[in-house]
């Protein structure tokens, strides 16, 4: 050993709190989100053109960003971009939305079972919570919050089942059906349907009957299919 050198090489605990990773927000990330709400949402409707100009210009950017944004929303069926004339937002794939319904019955399907199964008290209050809001949203009219509301119930199955990354996946295959049911709310009593649809599920899972909640979100998830064909017809320039 070498003079004045220490006898202990230093020790570094294995369980030593480490900073939870953040995501890393590019300006193409903020541009792709700011978009892809926008387009689920529907205020920015199938059809209407998107410039690339004027995006670059409301964002203070220069268009290579907005270029990514605009693949990335390719990429996830939102936007058709057609070289030498523009991009525009896609129409609804009707043939896309069927196979979404059976990705979501059968993902869906498992959480559910699994949050029947291990529910808590505490996660009882937060769905119950969660239906007490979107009522609130129903009796206001507020479409764009019922739907919020809509997208935390069927999300926080999902936690309380402990499998938060199912949610991750479902966000990037239920895109076409989002923007459909965003159709369908404004309906008369379409939102009370899904208001007791969910208190169904709600109940199903505080009775700790797993093929009940199974069944409760089947049903819930079946709804669309025979909507998106009278949303067909009545909004025939946004599906395809």
């Amino acid at each position: 050993m070498q003079p004045g050198a220490s006898s202990a090489a230093p020790s570094f605990s294995a369980s030593a709190e480490r900073p939870a990773k953040l995501r890393r927000v590019t300006t193409a990330d903020a541009i792709f989100d700011r978009l892809h709400a926008d387009i689920l949402s529907l205020r920015m409707p199938p059809g209407m053109l998107l410039q690339e100009k004027r995006i670059a210009l409301e964002f203070g950017v220069s268009r290579t960003p907005v270029r990514e944004a605009l693949l990335r929303l390719s990429e996830s069926g939102l936007v058709d971009i057609y070289p030498q004339s523009g991009t525009v937002v896609s129409r609804v794939s009707v043939a896309a939305i069927p196979e979404a319904v059976v990705v979501r019955k059968a993902l869906e399907g498992t959480t559910v079972e699994r949050a029947a199964e291990i529910a808590t008290p505490e996660d009882l209050a937060r769905l119950d919570a969660i239906i007490a809001r979107q009522k609130a949203f129903e009796a206001l009219g507020d479409t764009s919050g019922f739907h919020g509301e809509d997208e935390a119930f069927h999300e926080a199955i999902t936690q309380i089942a402990g499998y938060p990354g199912i949610w991750a996946i479902l966000k990037t295959v239920k895109v076409q059906i989002d923007r459909a049911r965003r159709l369908t709310l404004p309906a008369l009593g379409r939102m009370s349907n899904v208001v007791n649809e969910h208190m169904l599920i709600r109940d199903a899972i505080a009775a700790h009957d797993l093929h009940a909640a199974r069944d409760a979100m089947t049903h819930h998830l079946s709804a669309v299919i025979p909507d998106v064909a009278e949303l067909r017809t009545r909004y025939p320039n946004y599906f395809c």
